[in-house]
Formats: C-alpha cells, structure tokens, sequence
C-alpha cells in the first residue's frame, strides 16, 4: 500500500519522519535496497517493511507486511501482505503523523486510536503523587 506525501508535509527528510515514527534503516546486502522496517514483536517478523521513492515534489512511501523469512533456500520471495487492516491502520498512524498540514484534519502530537497494540502503551506522563521508593545500597538489596 503507498502512502503518497508532499514534501512541505514533512518537517524533515523522509528518513528522519520514518525514525521518530518507530522505523529502522536496513540495507540489503544482496540486493543493494535500502529501505525501513518496523517490527510489530520482539522477533525480527511479522515486521512493517517501507521503501521510500521520491518523484517530483512527492514522496511515496511504500508499505507491505512481511509475515515470515523466505522458508527456502534459494529463495528470495517472502509471504507479504501488501494490504489488509494492519498495513492500512499503519498508513492511518504514519498521517496522523503529518499533522494539520494541506487538508490533514489531525492535530500535530495527538495520537489517533488504531488497532496498533503499541497505543496502548500509555503517554509518557507520570503521577506526580506517587512517590519513588528509596534507593538502596547492594548490601540492602540482598539482604532484604
């Protein structure tokens, strides 16, 4: 599924857009493609795989779901999902992203709920009311 942007959408270049939202660079050493990809577990797959082509003023980032290693030798083809509900809750998530920018009805750092288990993680805020435990030396820790 592509997801086509312009750049005065982005505050920065694509890469640095992909990074802060969970991606990684990779590099194909047998095909010479670099591209991103976002894992969805602790596992190098099932992972969101996203390429990145700019033509004129456009970028287009291009999203399948890699559900499994190629599973023979030999091979390259891999069982991909090139749509489907998480490669389009994920293209839903990267808009958010963008912001109130040309015809984007989000708000820039609001996040938009979608079937992304990682939402529900919480917001980075603290309860100011819940006090730290004292820190203890070694010696107290073993022996408590």
């Amino acid at each position: 599924m592509k997801l086509i942007v312009k750049k005065t959408q982005l505050n920065s270049n694509p890469e640095t857009f992909l990074r802060k939202a969970g991606y990684a660079f990779i590099h194909d050493r047998r095909s010479g493609n670099d591209s991103f990809v976002r894992r969805l577990g602790q596992n190098f797959y099932p992972r969101l795989h996203m390429y990145i082509k700019q033509e004129g003023d456009d970028y287009i980032f291009n999203l399948h779901l890699d559900q499994k290693q190629a599973s023979y030798a030999g091979s390259h083809a891999h069982s991909a999902e090139y749509d489907g509900t998480v490669v389009e809750s994920e293209i839903n998530r990267l808009r958010s992203f963008l912001g109130n920018i040309e015809g984007n009805n989000v708000k820039p750092g609001i996040s938009q709920k979608t079937n992304d288990p990682l939402d529900s993680l919480g917001s980075g805020e603290y309860d100011k009311n819940i006090k730290p435990e004292p820190k203890k030396s070694w010696i107290q820790r073993i022996f408590s």
